[in-house]
């Protein structure tokens, strides 16, 4: 643990060259402050894994489970977070994701993978929880699976079983109702390919820059 804690220490004076020895002690005050909130807040998660943290106050309801891993940031400093589990829900969020101001509901399974950013005013719900034709009845939930090094951009939503291939990036504002393949950028109602991104084990993929779609 100390280890570990004093790497982090030196990477974050190597990020941060120009900042004061001062300005540092304090940022890294406010980042124990932030883990030790963390406690408090996320009290009613199953397991949480080594430094999350939190920024502001997220909303929790569980009545399955919640498991985060290390490094799992859980802000809300620009929308509260709120993550909701029926009683057969299960999410799971990997290490060094970011959810930030965003709405996860997960009646059945909602598996987020490792180094992801959800940002603010995200919708992700594995039920549309009413049957199309009966109205008053509940229906089962479908697992939604998102791999690494996805992001989500914000007010975006995504339906109920689908899958997001790694390194994916989902344009403001889309709504995902079908798999999205790997390296891939989407956006649009319903969500369509706009174009593959660059993925670094592969030459020959082509590189996006579309500043314009993204938050």
């Amino acid at each position: 643990m100390f280890s570990k804690v004093k790497n982090k220490w030196l990477q974050y004076r190597k990020d941060n060259p120009d900042h004061s020895t001062i300005s540092l002690f304090f940022n890294a005050v406010a980042g124990v402050w932030r883990i030790v909130m963390a406690k408090y807040y996320l009290r009613n998660c199953s397991q949480i894994g080594k430094f999350v943290s939190v920024n502001g106050r997220p909303k929790i309801k569980s009545s399955g489970k919640i498991i985060l891993g290390d490094d799992v940031r859980i802000w809300s400093n620009i929308e509260q977070t709120k993550l909701f589990t029926g009683k057969k829900g299960q999410l799971i969020i990997g290490s060094n994701s970011r959810i930030n101001g965003s709405h996860i509901t997960a009646q059945n399974r909602i598996e987020i993978g490792d180094n992801c950013r959800i940002s603010p005013y995200t919708l992700i719900m594995d039920s549309s929880f009413h049957d199309i034709h009966d109205h008053f009845t509940d229906v089962e939930g479908e697992t939604i699976i998102i791999e690494d090094d996805v992001w989500v951009a914000s007010k975006a939503t995504i339906l109920k079983g689908v899958r997001i291939g790694k390194g994916a990036v989902i344009a403001t504002g889309a709504v995902v109702t079908k798999d999205v393949a790997p390296y891939t950028l989407v956006g649009g109602v319903p969500a369509k390919l706009i174009s593959k991104l660059k993925n670094n084990t592969e030459e020959d993929s082509t590189v996006v820059s579309s500043p314009t779609i993204l938050t």
